[in-house]
């Protein structure tokens, strides 16, 4: 293999050249071509202990970053096992670049029953990926990786797919060179822009709601709601923007208050939001009325035509945002903004279920006693609370896997992708300990990385959210109390400190020892 460069050498290099520091994979008889460059060049690779924990890693170091998560995974089961992270990342519009072995081009589609086989790997990748890629000869590596990084710059990112028959990656790739992308999201239409500043000048009661979409656009979203002097309402997506602001909504579309202070307004400005039930119909109940003079802005063509507005505007939010202020006068607003997001904070907080407010309490001394963190959390009991109410303190600083998609299992390894990501920042992982139990393993590589992760363990012995759904409908429960493992114990056994509260009051101090510690560290709390 001397004297030449492989297919596999020059795919790190031009990941390299793409801006790609970090790579998340664990390798197999099928990538090690991929790896024959890898301890040479400047890219630091992180072995999780499962391919579903790379791409959730990627994931967690996409959202932290801003830049695309990438996942080195082998043929077959690798890429079956990161399918899953791969729909959270679609239905949370994080841009994932996964990067696959598949079997010799000749055996393709035969089923002759090769190791590792698939009857369409790439068809199979292709339900789920924006795009998925096959790559058979040298010279469309690099089209392929320029087009996975055009279309997370200028489009709705999400997971892209390429993979490389194992007998390509070993072939001769000299003097290929990146095909670097300049490129940027749709410019705001002039039309769109104009008709927007006209109607929400006339409003009496704007309003706008802000999802995932606008999270980078903090500073011309305060701009803008002060101008119209309208209330904030952020979905899960979005908390972390305009924290304390008088005008901001941390809180459920889908809580009474805020569905009515929705239905009050006379324009809406929807920016990045996809109105997903998740959001503003969890209940299931249908009360969710789409708002009226409603203006969108989304960088996604399709998600604009799935919900019909009065003017959809295709852009980047910051850039539409911009365009927006540019268009309209000097201050516009006379609503009372604030006082109509006093009144809807207020209600909403009120509305939230009791048994979810002391629940709701331990993120908030999370927040209070370790400001701008980052919280990654799981599907569990304080998370389903903060995404009804809660108020972050750091924008991008909120996310978690219990909307959209939904995976059990996201938290830990996502944390350890985003303290990766984010080395200065602290970061917190707010799990159950059913949710924990699917991606325990990776404990190990917070060891491995001394990657400074405060795991929080809500124990409440089971799945008691899908307990208390059992009941609420008459049937018996069954299969919702699995047996947890003494996770301090786990967590020592890895060398990582830990340990046990019997009170979330108890959880401050606690948290202080995890910041003092300056590694990971573990923090279980158990409760009733």
């Amino acid at each position: 293999m001397t004297g030449k460069t492989t297919l596999g050498e020059a795919l790190i290099h031009l990941l390299e050249a793409h801006g790609v520091d970090t790579v998340f994979g664990i390798p197999g008889v099928h990538t090690v071509e991929l790896y024959r460059g890898l301890a040479r060049s400047k890219i630091r690779h992180v072995t999780p202990r499962h391919e579903q924990g790379a791409g959730f890693m990627a994931d967690g170091y996409a959202r932290a970053s801003g830049r695309p998560g990438v996942a080195f995974v082998i043929t077959g089961p690798g890429l079956t096992n990161a399918i899953t992270a791969m729909g959270q990342a679609r239905a949370d519009s994080v841009p994932m670049l996964v990067i696959s072995g598949v079997n010799a081009t000749d055996t393709l589609g035969r089923g002759l029953g090769h190791l590792h086989e698939l009857p369409d790997q790439a068809g199979l990748a292709g339900k789920v990926a924006l795009a998925t890629h096959h790559v058979t000869r040298a010279e469309q590596l690099p089209r392929a990786l320029a087009d996975a990084f055009h279309l997370f710059a200028s489009a709705r990112p999400g997971p892209v797919h390429i993979e490389i028959p194992i007998d390509v990656m070993t072939k001769a790739a000299d003097g290929l060179s990146p095909l670097l992308v300049n490129a940027a999201p749709p410019v705001p239409d002039a039309g769109g822009i104009a008709g927007a500043a006209r109607l929400v000048e006339a409003a009496d009661r704007p309003l706008i709601l802000a999802g995932g979409g606008a999270k980078a656009a903090e500073a011309s979203l305060r701009r803008l709601a002060e101008l119209l002097d309208a209330p904030v309402v952020l979905t899960a997506n979005a908390r972390g923007l305009l924290h304390g602001h008088p005008l901001v909504v941390p809180a459920s579309p889908s809580l009474g208050p805020v569905r009515r202070l929705m239905a009050e307004a006379d324009a809406t400005i929807a920016v990045g939001t996809e109105f997903g039930p998740t959001d503003y119909d969890m209940y299931g109940d249908g009360g969710f009325q789409p708002p009226r003079n409603l203006v969108r802005i989304d960088i996604d063509a399709e998600q604009l035509a799935r919900h019909p507005a009065a003017i959809a505007i295709q852009a980047d939010a910051g850039a539409a945002l911009d365009a927006l202020l540019a268009a309209l006068p000097g201050r516009v607003g006379q609503a009372d903004g604030a006082g109509r997001a006093t009144a809807a904070r207020a209600g909403a907080r009120a509305d939230l279920p009791p048994a979810l407010v002391d629940k709701l309490a331990a993120v908030e001394m999370i927040r209070d006693t370790l400001p701008g963190a980052i919280i990654v959390g799981d599907s569990t009991q304080p998370i389903y609370a903060a995404n009804l109410y809660y108020d972050h303190d750091r924008p991008g600083g909120w996310f978690n896997a219990a909307t959209g998609y939904g995976t059990l299992g996201y938290g830990p390894p996502a944390a350890i992708g985003a303290a990766l990501a984010a080395p200065r920042a602290t970061v917190v992982c707010i799990c159950g300990d059913g949710g924990f139990q699917f991606t325990l393993p990776e404990l190990g590589v917070a060891a491995d990385v001394g990657a400074p992760v405060i795991f929080v363990i809500w124990n409440n012995r089971g799945y008691r959210e899908i307990e208390t759904s059992m009941r609420d409908v008459g049937v018996e429960p069954v299969g919702v109390s699995p047996v947890p493992p003494d996770f301090c114990r786990i967590a020592e056994a890895y060398g990582i400190p830990a340990e046990r509260l019997s009170s979330p009051a108890d959880l401050p101090a606690a948290l202080s020892r995890a910041k003092a510690a300056s590694g990971p560290y573990l923090v279980e709390i158990t409760v009733d």
